[in-house]
């Protein structure tokens, strides 16, 4: 499908010139006045305007406003007889991507001229399209979660992302450190340069060296050329620094030394090459132990610890387990080509009785394991793996979001009815909540809820949305 071009010209010769030499790559639109041209750009998409400066009732550079207020707004190029440095410039400020005096026109310039806006342009749609899948995919609101302790995590996040300050995130493995830094990432100046990871505990020290700071050529055998490190390449950036808790006292120093200065040099070289990378460092271990036991640097730890964040357990946030469950069921329906439409009840009551020691990472591996296997239209009890269901499976202490366990005896009915019973009183009758935890709609819970006893503190008609 070729590009669409309005020529705005009141001379008709030149109109029709400028048509015959360009409708072979464009899609043509004539137009002999502003007013003419309004309308097609209020009616037809227009990727590219050519419009003449002087013409009867509005001039080129009123149609070029006008033109650049549409919701898709074309590349605007301006045309006139009457050139000069200072019209130029008056035009670039109207909103004009480019001006193209009359009298040295040269229709194979004016083409390729015209062919360059237009990749330019479309470079600029694909950069916009991936930061917007970045957004999707990186940003806060691809963190699932409602709980008290994750909503503190992305409040957090959001004062802090604008700032320059460095941030140690903590927690267990499997909590999703690397996902909020990423978040924090997203959501900061930074986020058009580059995101540079680099997970400490899988290399050695002397390999961990080369890869933070870069190596010269002939530094040491097999340096066969010269290697940029990580926070070279985060220059403007962010690098986040995984396992930071399991590096070497001598890459502590250096690292310190770069989180003073700015300042390093790279493995075998002796230049001092300066970077703007912003530092977002993650540990599962306990660093303030670490530094009493001297093994770790109590200045570096200071110099990483300026913004903490500690990334709850999910053990801690069982609210969100419904929520992270049937977003990996929708994940792993599309990966697997699946429709499995729901997560039985008391699939989710197994869940919120369990530990949870793997955190996110093991519940998204669990769900993933479930849809592959399950032959029919929801999970159920006979799809959960058996460590999660056989006695002293990790079951989870004193938790006051998991109902006691229905004892054999009970039929499918009384069993789902305890359900409801201990999602609303962990809600405080809240039905929205109380859905949401349980994986079902609000209309089917109004429903359960006529039909059982169960109190709850809404007035809505089950046809509620």
């Amino acid at each position: 499908m070729n590009p669409t071009l309005l020529i705005v010209d009141d001379e008709k010769a030149s109109r029709e010139g400028l048509r015959a030499a360009l409708e072979e790559r464009y899609d043509v639109y004539l137009a002999e006045d502003a007013r003419t041209a309004a309308d097609i750009l209020n009616s037809e998409k227009v990727d590219v305007l050519l419009s003449d400066l002087r013409m009867p009732g509005d001039d080129g550079l009123k149609l070029i406003q006008l033109a650049k207020k549409q919701p898709s707004p074309p590349i605007c190029v301006l045309m006139t007889a009457y050139g000069s440095e200072e019209l130029a410039v008056n035009a670039m400020k109207q909103g004009a991507d480019d001006y193209i005096a009359k009298g040295h026109l040269q229709l194979d310039e004016l083409e390729l001229r015209i062919g360059r806006l237009l990749k330019s342009r479309g470079l600029e749609t694909e950069n916009q399209q991936l930061r917007q899948q970045l957004d999707r995919r990186y940003g806060l609101h691809s963190i699932i979660g409602d709980s008290a302790p994750i909503r503190q995590v992305l409040e957090t996040a959001r004062q802090v992302a604008s700032s320059r300050a460095t941030i140690l995130i903590e927690g267990e493995s499997g909590t999703g450190k690397e996902l909020i830094a990423q978040a924090i990432h997203q959501l900061s100046p930074r986020s058009r340069q580059r995101f540079v990871a680099v997970h400490c505990a899988s290399l050695s020290s002397n390999l961990l060296e080369s890869e933070l700071f870069g190596h010269e050529k002939g530094a040491f055998t097999g340096a066969v050329e010269r290697r940029q490190g990580r926070f070279e390449l985060a220059d403007g950036g962010t690098l986040f620094l995984d396992e930071i808790g399991e590096i070497d006292a001598g890459i502590q120093v250096k690292i310190l030394r770069v989180l003073e200065t700015r300042v390093f040099e790279r493995v075998g070289g002796n230049r001092s090459i300066q970077t703007d990378a912003r530092v977002i460092a993650a540990t599962n271990r306990n660093l303030r132990q670490m530094t009493a036991e001297g093994s770790f640097r109590q200045d570096l730890f200071f110099r990483l610890n300026v913004i903490a964040i500690r990334m709850p357990p999910l053990r801690e946030r069982l609210d969100d387990i419904p929520l992270l469950a049937n977003h990996f069921l929708k994940e792993f329906n599309r990966e697997n080509s699946k429709n499995i439409r729901a997560i039985e009840p008391a699939v989710l009551h197994a869940f919120l009785r369990y530990n949870w020691p793997g955190n996110i990472r093991e519940l998204r591996n669990v769900i993933n394991r479930m849809v592959v296997l399950c032959r029919g239209s929801q999970l159920t009890m006979a799809d959960v793996p058996e460590e999660l269901t056989r006695p002293g499976a990790s079951p989870l202490q004193k938790s006051p979001a998991s109902a006691p366990p229905p004892p054999d005896s009970l039929n499918l009915a009384e069993m789902e009815h305890r359900l409801i019973q201990a999602a609303m009183e962990k809600t405080g009758g809240n039905v929205s909540h109380a859905a949401v935890l349980l994986g079902i709609s609000r209309r089917t819970l109004h429903r359960k809820l006529n039909e059982t006893s169960v109190p709850s503190n809404e007035s809505a008609s089950p046809s509620a949305t």
